[in-house]
């Protein structure tokens, strides 16, 4: 906790006569919610609440943005793409057959931050994430930047990306190394515990919990519920309950117990995919048993990042990058 006061104490004496302290990304989630309320109330900071909507919100987050910005008199700044530019996107990741078919929301979540640092000129962004709760997950699972997304589109898309923010590499280098905005997660720093936030933030925020991770969202929900683990087999449960297990909030034999479980599905959400993405169940069934691929079968910027591995390495040890971008993006592995 020290940490986190000594970089408020300059974050503040950085942005002393600016209206904003601090952009905290949020999607009516519980580390979101909780960051937010952390920055305000703990910290003592201003955030400035962004939040990238790909029209595809539950209701309670919708909700529970509205509750927790109002409630604690935060501005909120929204990026909000086409609709149906966002659903051909969707589809085409579909279609290439590949496990990371949310990248275009996660890569559009961070090009809000810096859009709402550099309108503003706010040089710092807070993260939800916490290595307690959520885990990591294994290298080779999932991979996202802005070349992949165009690639796919390109590929298998009928639109051009027009109001989708996708986060290309010239204007991230600028934002990170010209503009100094830089990255952290507090949740980090503390001993953070998923299930007295949720608590907390239901007694001050009148904030409803919306089923489980990720579960906020309606392609999310889908991708880490129905498609990971129908397609790919994979089960992000895993490392969410190996990061509770050595955190000590949840024990193995309970772990072991949960993840027997099947994942909750609302086939509702599968319908409402189908629907809006204008694909029948004989074609879905089709996409469902075609060969599964990755980003590797798709041009992207990895080779690059390895090329320029020493140049990020310098980009680490001066905070610019995280070190977990440094190890996952320019390392070469044997897959």
């Amino acid at each position: 906790m020290d940490i986190l006061k000594e970089m408020a104490a300059q974050i503040k004496k950085d942005h002393k006569n600016k209206k904003y302290d601090v952009v905290v990304g949020v999607s009516g989630g519980t580390d979101s919610s909780y960051m937010l309320y952390f920055t305000k109330e703990v910290l003592g900071l201003r955030p400035l609440a962004a939040h990238f909507d790909n029209t595809w919100n539950s209701k309670t987050a919708v909700e529970n943005i509205k509750n927790i910005t109002e409630k604690l008199d935060v501005d909120l700044f929204t990026h909000v793409v086409d609709n149906d530019e966002f659903n051909d996107i969707f589809k085409s990741f579909f279609k290439a057959s590949v496990p990371d078919i949310d990248t275009p929301s996660d890569i559009s979540l961070a090009t809000t931050h810096y859009l709402a640092c550099q309108k503003y000129g706010i040089n710092y962004i807070f993260e939800g994430h916490s290595f307690r709760t959520e885990g990591i997950s294994p290298h080779g699972w999932f991979y996202m930047d802005a070349k992949y997304i165009q690639s796919v589109q390109k590929l298998f898309g009928t639109k051009k990306i027009k109001t989708l923010p996708n986060l290309w590499m010239g204007k991230w280098l600028k934002w990170i190394i010209l503009n100094r905005i830089k990255k952290i997660r507090p949740l980090y720093y503390v001993d953070y515990n998923k299930e007295k936030a949720k608590e907390l933030l239901t007694a001050k925020f009148g904030w409803k919990y919306y089923g489980g991770h990720h579960m906020e969202n309606r392609t999310a929900y889908f991708t880490n519920n129905f498609w990971l683990p129908e397609k790919f087999n994979i089960d992000l449960r895993y490392s969410e309950f190996s990061a509770l297990v050595r955190d000590g909030q949840l024990s193995r034999e309970d772990a072991l117990n949960k993840i027997k479980e099947p994942k909750p599905f609302d086939k509702g959400i599968l319908d409402e995919i189908l629907k809006r993405l204008n694909i029948s169940p004989i074609e879905f069934e089709a996409i469902l048993n075609q060969p599964n691929k990755s980003f590797r079968d798709y041009k992207t910027y990895k080779k690059r990042f390895e090329r320029m591995r020493l140049f990020f390495y310098l980009l680490n040890k001066f905070d610019l990058v995280p070190l977990s971008f440094y190890l996952k993006y320019t390392r070469k592995y044997d897959y």
